[in-house]
Parts: structure tokens; sequence; C-alpha cells
């Protein structure tokens, strides 16, 4: 007979919902099921198998810090790891501290109810089979619930239709029309891939972005050795900084220094790659100082003009807003835009009207002819995975509901009314590398689940005043910053419906990790133990 009852169920077998596992079964010896959707572990690299799929933080930081052995052991040849690494790496890690046994696939959860008298939740699956449990684990994933545009017709396009988030086995687009809409990250991945292998691409651009140079190249024995004699400093650096993605971040500011000077850090940093060390490696104050923040976006744009020969193309592909969502690399991408096979349409000059059988009609009367069409436009980031279940805390109190006005936690972790639940990167997680923030978090729900065990108590649960004064401090870091100033997914407000607010805690991981260490050392303030 098939055990429904366990210490901690946690759904989703991503990075967070695996060390979660680790963590809760192996170091604190409790009975934990996962339960994940998919049909295997790697959350979003089980998903995103698209052509040009791949981490943009460098590859040796894009790992687990706490398994040092698989960390001496683990061979890499190329800066970032492409979608395969990633997963084979994730399958290591599970294979190594014989997880699998209490994962459940292909299994999505709907709901999860908490029950007040029991201190216990029970959750159900999609074919109606019910578990329970003393805490619940949601590792949803940022990146879980994806987004589709709404264009007319789309049932009469005798093409495929594909998003990136759900790229099927089989499919191949070399030597085929495609179109893809979409240029965030995920879409200027694709395109760079695509560009080299499709008969015709038709690159439909929403927004223009800014894009550096990812700088991914070889990378020599030598240099794997020194990282991995050095990953020690290596972590505590991370762990210290804000974005956590493994340099040192400035605190120049940018107008403190001469043009001159600031065009020779900010080719520096064109040529060596990376996004995120564009943004915050380069000066201190780009995400905050306008003056600062146009400086290196007039530097891109230039770039921008420099690289792509078709005037006409370089005026669509710059973009004119601020230098202020998050950093996007890849390699190649402006480049790709110079060869015969891709073509440009902003759809802020000529939208699409609707699909045709053979793809899609733009308001300038242009049929543009597709055999595969790709959906590149994102995701309900945060909050898309629990819009999808119904979760209910005390007295019945509705996740949805609570969150009507925007989505709230304490510490990324913790809501208030929701006894025992706790998210792994949730609203109001640090702005920064997602692996340490996953592991800062999971090793936090670990020390408050260790808290209540150890002193017997049967819930732990977030205060409101609490959740009422983090979302408060997020809204007034994120206040001080730039980013609110554009559209972009890390405010939300990019599904159907959806209010637009601050999802991230944007001082970043080192002040988080601070915060935490103040919380357990008042005795984790903000939090009531039942």
């Amino acid at each position: 007979m098939m055990k429904t009852d366990f210490d901690a169920i946690v759904i989703g077998a991503g990075f967070g919902g695996v060390y979660a596992l680790h963590k809760l079964r192996n170091e604190l010896g409790l009975t934990v099921r996962v339960f994940e959707k998919g049909g295997g572990v790697g959350g979003t690299w089980y998903w995103n198998r698209y052509p040009g799929a791949m981490s943009d933080v460098d590859g040796h930081v894009y790992k687990y810090s706490f398994d040092k052995e698989l960390l001496q052991d683990w061979e890499w040849s190329t800066r970032y790891a492409s979608q395969a690494e990633n997963l084979a790496y994730l399958h290591a890690v599970v294979e190594r501290h014989n997880l699998i046994g209490d994962i459940q696939f292909d299994t999505e959860i709907e709901s999860a109810a908490y029950d007040e008298r029991r201190a216990a939740w029970t959750v159900a699956d999609s074919r109606g089979a019910r578990f329970t449990a003393r805490y619940l684990v949601t590792a949803l994933g940022p990146h879980s619930s994806r987004n589709f545009p709404d264009i007319a017709g789309l049932d009469r396009f005798e093409g495929t239709v594909v998003h990136t988030g759900a790229w099927p086995d089989g499919l191949s687009i070399a030597g085929r029309r495609v179109g893809v809409i979409g240029t965030g990250s995920t879409g200027t991945q694709f395109v760079c891939a695509a560009a080299q292998t499709t008969a015709h691409l038709t690159v439909f651009q929403r927004t223009p972005q800014y894009v550096v140079p990812s700088g991914d190249r070889a990378v020599a024995a030598e240099e794997v050795a020194a990282i991995r004699a050095g990953y020690d400093g290596i972590w505590e650096q991370i762990h210290d900084s804000r974005v956590g993605c493994g340099f040192a971040e400035s605190d120049v500011p940018a107008m403190s220094v001469s043009a001159e000077e600031r065009h020779r850090v900010f080719q520096e940093a064109w040529d060596a790659g990376n996004g995120f060390h564009f943004m915050f490696g380069t000066f201190g104050d780009i995400a905050v100082d306008p003056d600062a923040n146009a400086a290196a976006a007039d530097f891109i744009r230039a770039k921008i003009r420099e690289i792509v020969r078709d005037p006409e193309t370089a005026r669509r592909l710059t973009p004119t807003e601020l230098f202020a969502k998050r950093p996007v690399c890849n390699q190649g991408y402006y480049e790709s835009f110079n060869r015969d096979n891709v073509r440009l349409v902003s759809l802020r000059e000529t939208p699409v009207v609707e699909a045709v059988p053979r793809g899609l009609l733009t308001a300038d009367g242009a049929e543009h002819d597709l055999d595969v069409l790709v959906f590149a436009t994102g995701f309900d980031a945060i909050v898309g995975g629990y819009r999808r279940m119904t979760i209910r805390g005390r007295a019945g109190l509705d996740l949805a509901a609570r969150w009507k006005d925007g989505a709230r936690s304490y510490l990324g972790v913790s809501v208030s009314g929701f006894p025992n639940l706790f998210l792994v990167f949730g609203p109001h997680s640090p702005f920064s590398n997602l692996l340490p923030s996953i592991e800062t978090q999971v090793d936090w729900i670990t020390e408050l689940i260790a808290a209540a065990e150890g002193s017997g108590r049967t819930s732990v649960e977030a205060t409101r005043a609490a959740e009422d004064a983090w979302v408060s401090t997020c809204e007034q870091a994120s206040a001080q910053t730039l980013l609110p100033r554009v559209q972009s997914w890390i405010f939300g407000g990019n599904a159907p419906g959806e209010r637009r607010t601050t999802l991230f805690y944007f001082p970043g991981l080192g002040p988080f990790r601070a915060k935490l260490r103040e919380v357990a050392a008042a005795g984790y303030q903000g939090y009531s133990f039942d």
C-alpha cells in the first residue's frame, strides 16, 4: 500500500525541491515526499529545452555550494552551462545523495489545505489522490507558469506552435521557416541559436532589448583547477555580495570618473562579457542614478549602431527606455541581424493582426510565411505557479485571495495565515543569482523546522506585522532604484489580470543573509511558534 502521510511534502523537483529533500530527509531525518508534475528532475531545465538554452551566470557558480566533493569532481569546458549540462548536474546530485526514491514524477498537485486541529497539511493531486504532512514546502520555481500572447485566429495556423518553456523532444527547426515572438533572455538566446540553422528566421520584437555579449568561451584546465582550489573563497564572496554572480561588484559612481574612463571600463566589460557584470561590476550606481544609467545605455546603443549594418534594422533594435530590466547577455545577438536569413519585425510599429494558415499577418499587410511559430513570451513569474493550485491556510483563507492586491511574504519564505507553509524563492526573495538564494532559503526553512521540532511546537508561522514590515522594506528598497520605471517581469504585471508590484528584495543576497542572522539572533523574530 502506498504511503500517504509524511513529515514534509515538497512540491517541485527543480534545484529548490531537490535541495529541500536533501536537507529535510538526510539532515533532519524527516520522512519526505517530493511531487513533480514533470517526468524527471530539473524544474526549469527539464522544461526549457529550446535551442540555445543555457544559464547566463558563470557555470561554476550556477551550482550548489553544499556538495564540495562534487564541485571538485564536476567537469566543465565552457564558461556557461547549457540546459543539458545543468540537467546532468542535478541528476548527479540526486544520484549521489540517493534522492530519487522519494520523488514522485508525473504528479501535479492541485490543492493544499491546512487543518488547524491536526496542525497538518492535506494536498491533493490531479488524479484525486490525497497526502498529508506537517510541513509543506513549495518549490514551484520562478518560471513555471507560461505566458501566451492573444493572437486572433491562431487555431487556423497550419504549422507548429510551441512555447520555449515546453519545448518537445524531437522538434527540429533546421532548414525551416521559423518565427519567434519575444526578445527577452529566452528569446535572444533562441535567436542566436536559430539564426544559424533555420532557412529563415523572423524575429517579432515587442520591446527592443539591451543585450551585452556573454563572453562564452572554452575554459582551460588550468582555470578549472584554479576555480576548484578557490571555491571556499568564491562562495564566501558570493554570500556577502548583492547579485551573487561571483565577480567583484563596483562601488565606484559612474560620474566620478571622466567620460574617457567610463568608456574604457564599459569596453573592458563588453569584451569580457556577462550582463550582470556590465550592470553591477562596472560602476556601482547604474541601477540607481539616471546619469550613470544613461551612460551605460548610450554605450550599448552605440554598439548596436556599430554592429548592425542596416541602419533601419539598427534603429528598430535600439532601446529608448532606461537600462533597467534584468540584464541580458548572449553571444552574437545583434550580429544575427546581419545574416541574410534573419528579418526583424517591430510589433510596436506593425503589430500582429491575426494568424493565417501559412503564418502571421501584420498591420502593414505583410504575410509572414512560417513552418514553426515560437512563443518566447516569458512567464507569470514568481507567483504564477501558485495561481495554478488552491492553497488554503487558517480558517480556509485562500492564498489567491490573500494576494489579490499583490503577493506578500516574510523573507520570501513565509506567509501570515499559512502555518508550516514554506516557499522556496517566493515573492520578496533576493534579486540575485538563483542558486545561492535557493540554498540560503532552504537552509533557513530547515533551521525553522528544526527549531519547531526541537522545542516540541507543532507549527511555525510568520506574523502579519513582520510580513507587512518586510514587504515595506522591499518596496522602499525598490523605490530607491530605477528598476520600477520600466515594464519588466521582475515587477509582475506581465500576465492578464496581474497587478504590478514589487516582487524582489533588491539589496540582494548579502544583506538578505544578514537579515536572516539578525532574525535568528532575536529568537526568530517575526515568527510565532505554537
